[in-house]
């Protein structure tokens, strides 16, 4: 999508359809719902006087209305898009809104539309406060890129709906407002093109993106934007002595990939030399059949998606490349297929991790805690300061939170919170799970220092991450099982059903947050 900032009238802009924000301004609880436009443009409020009069648009988070020929106006076309209760506004609806404008034009074939700048006439100073200019101009452009992707890839009667065209038509403003808003659009622009970049990898299929493919990958994308890159297989995980990375991949006829990408600080920017070195490590798993303790059939064909972790990190290093923060970074991408063939680790094997940890293999599905102890252990003799994890890692997690939070695990405060405040700017929903040494008992083993699984199903996320908590040791860590928010079930107003991409935008926040 060809996606442009402008400076003017949203009323005079010709365009086959324009969007416009509103939000519902009635106070008190039972009060009826009142929509407000969030413009200052008098021949845009006229326009959409009469319908808003009526009470017919409740202007509830996602909800559009479209007019045909509206008065005053040179649009074809006035779609209102809802952001819901003006007093809950944060910069995710404006997001989401974004979004919903996108995917509301996609079914019309409009192929060309413009979304007017949310503008403060409906908005408290309160709320200008907490949504800065910058943050709506980023939020909206990361939600229309994200919203205007579908997943339908490789079927032949494939319909090309795309919106190839969005403007976003910002107010005439001083100086400084206008560039606070081309910042916020430059980056939003960066962001969701990772996002994206994410999903792509998480919606191949497992016969096309193999370990090895997903390395290529990777090192295009780093060749591409000036990142440091390797990408190793067998013997180096051999030569590494990573046990437990090498029990999952050798069950499988592909060979395993350890990708290692490096981001510098450019030159007359770099970090200080006390400035941490951020490590991002991600579970590859580009199919997952549960090894030699194999998963039902029903719903395998999902785990296509079990490298979404990896995923998260590669797109993040994208965004990272090219927002240039003042921090090193380092990304360890773990990546295998599990398979049950007669080389396969078995449950009751005994596997010495690179740290020389050894691990009693009590179920081979939990395979991916394994590939991510080695790839924790080695990030840190890489130099790493600072670490995250992300991963589909457990129905256990999904099961807590549903499909609404992702969990997040850490043994240090300071990091919990940085990530904690990073996602008020991403919009993604993280609950902090506990990751005491109390639950330590859950993983003890009597033949080896550890097991992969928990004694029984209860806490079943927590034992997964006091396990990664093992391969860590002081070292500040969080830990992001996002097995339950990875991939859309159902189609929303601002997102298609699919890869969603989680974690790529809170990682990126989180590692600025670091720059200084």
């Amino acid at each position: 999508m060809d996606t442009k900032l402008l400076f003017q009238d949203a009323a005079g802009f010709q365009t086959p359809m324009l969007a416009v924000f509103a939000v519902d301004i009635a106070s008190g609880k039972d009060a009826d719902p009142l929509a407000a436009l969030l413009t200052t443009s008098d021949a845009v409020t006229d326009a959409a006087a009469k319908v808003l009069a009526s009470g017919e648009f409740k202007a509830t988070l996602g909800e559009t209305l479209l007019l045909h020929a509206p008065g005053g106006l040179k649009a074809e076309r006035l779609l209102i898009v809802g952001l819901g209760k003006a007093k809950a506004l944060s910069v995710d609806e404006v997001r989401k809104g974004a979004g919903a404008a996108v995917r509301a034009a996609k079914p019309l074939g409009v192929r060309e539309m413009a979304i007017a700048f949310p503008e403060d006439h409906a908005l408290s100073d309160e709320h200008l406060e907490t949504l800065p200019c910058k943050l709506m101009s980023r939020a909206l452009v990361e939600g229309a890129e994200l919203a205007e992707m579908d997943w339908d890839t490789y079927r032949s009667d494939r319909k090309d709906r795309s919106v190839r065209a969005l403007s976003v038509i910002a107010h005439e403003a001083e100086k400084l407002t206008r560039e606070e808003i081309q910042e916020g659009f430059d980056e939003g622009l960066i962001v969701a093109a990772a996002q994206n970049f994410t999903r792509s990898l998480v919606n191949e299929p497992g016969n096309v993106l193999t370990p090895t493919e997903l390395g290529k990958r990777a090192a295009a994308m780093c060749a591409e934007v000036g990142l440091k890159c390797e990408v190793h297989s067998t013997k180096k995980l051999h030569e590494l002595k990573m046990g437990a990375f090498w029990a999952v991949a050798q069950g499988s006829e592909e060979p395993p990939a350890l990708i290692v990408m490096t981001y510098e600080p450019p030159l007359g920017k770099g970090a200080a030399k006390d400035a941490p070195v951020i490590g991002l490590v991600g579970k590859g798993i580009t199919f997952d059949t549960g090894g030699i303790s194999i998963k039902p059939a029903e719903g395998m064909e999902k785990m296509k998606y079990d490298m979404a972790g990896a995923g998260a990190m590669i797109g993040a290093m994208l965004a990272i490349a090219q927002l240039k923060p003042k921090v090193k970074v380092i990304g360890v991408v773990c990546s295998a297929e599990n398979m049950p063939d007669g080389k396969a680790f078995k449950p009751g094997d005994v596997v010495t991790a690179m740290s020389g940890k050894t691990i009693e293999v009590v179920n081979t599905d939990a395979e991916g805690r394994l590939v991510l102890a080695d790839g924790l252990h080695y990030a840190k003799t890489l130099g790493c300061t600072h670490l995250v994890d992300a991963a589909t890692l457990t129905g256990a997690c999904v099961v807590a939170l549903g499909m609404i939070n992702a969990g997040l695990f850490s043994n240090d405060d300071a990091a919990s919170d940085q990530f904690q405040a990073a996602t008020k700017i991403s919009g993604e929903k993280f609950w902090r799970l506990p990751c005491t040494d109390d639950y330590k008992e859950h993983i003890k083993s009597q033949i080896a220092d550890m097991m992969n699984t928990g004694k029984n199903r209860a806490g079943g996320a927590i034992s997964a991450a006091m396990f990664l908590k093992e391969f860590v040791g002081e070292t500040p860590w969080v830990h992001l099982d996002i097995a339950g928010c990875a991939w859309n079930e159902e189609t929303k107003p601002w997102m298609a059903n699919g890869p969603s991409g989680i974690a790529v935008r809170s990682i990126v926040e989180w590692v600025r947050g670091y720059s200084g």
